[in-house]
Formats: C-alpha cells, structure tokens, sequence
C-alpha cells in the first residue's frame, strides 16, 4: 500500500506561478503511473494531468500549454509545475497513484486570486 503526500499548494495571483509535489511512500508496491486530479467546490473531480513511470503525459484540456507534468520514479515522486494561473485554476489538487490499484492523497488547496 501506497500513501501519498501532496505538497506546494497555496495563494497565487493571476498570471503567478505554483509547484505541487506528490510523494509516495510505503512498502511492496510498484508505481506504474503517477498524476493530479483537481476538484473545484460544485464540480465533478477532473484529470489535470498523468504521467507513467516510462515518461508518457497526458493533460487535460485546462492544463494544456500551461501546465507541466514530471516523474522521479527513484523517489516515487511527481511534480506539477503549473505557469500562467487563471482563477478557475481554484481547487483542491489531488495526487493519484496507480500501483495496479489506485491510491490517493489527502489534497493540496490552490487559490489563484488577486
């Protein structure tokens, strides 16, 4: 079994800058992916962006060109380095990892607000 802890959320202005960190630890468990989800307050959950222990990322549509997904597998770690914030960038951010189950972390709040 996998935990996951999220880290970097916080308050950003418009335009600002902001880096998540997910880290997983534990024992027996191997990570074949790695991801964010977020959840604004009224919303369904949505896929930020994932990326697999080999490299492959996927986005979704609001992350794309702004946001950037990365994997340090040796740490079990994924990183999301999200540029250019909008303020419906607002949510809790989720860390998810697929070790042939799903597991996921607690959630990190981001508020982009001026």
């Amino acid at each position: 079994q996998v935990q996951l802890v999220e880290s970097g959320g916080g308050l950003v202005q418009p335009g600002g800058s902001l880096r998540l960190s997910c880290v997983g630890s534990g024992s027996g468990f191997i990570i074949y992916a790695m991801g964010w989800y977020r959840q604004a307050p009224g919303k369904q959950r949505e896929l930020v962006a994932g990326i697999t222990s080999a490299g492959s990322t996927n986005y979704g549509d609001s992350a794309k060109g702004r946001f950037t997904i990365a994997i340090e597998n040796a740490k079990n770690t994924v990183y999301l380095q999200m540029n250019d914030q909008k303020n419906e960038d607002t949510a809790v951010y989720y860390c998810y990892a697929d070790t042939g189950t799903g597991s996921w972390g607690q959630g990190t709040q981001v508020t982009v607000s001026s």
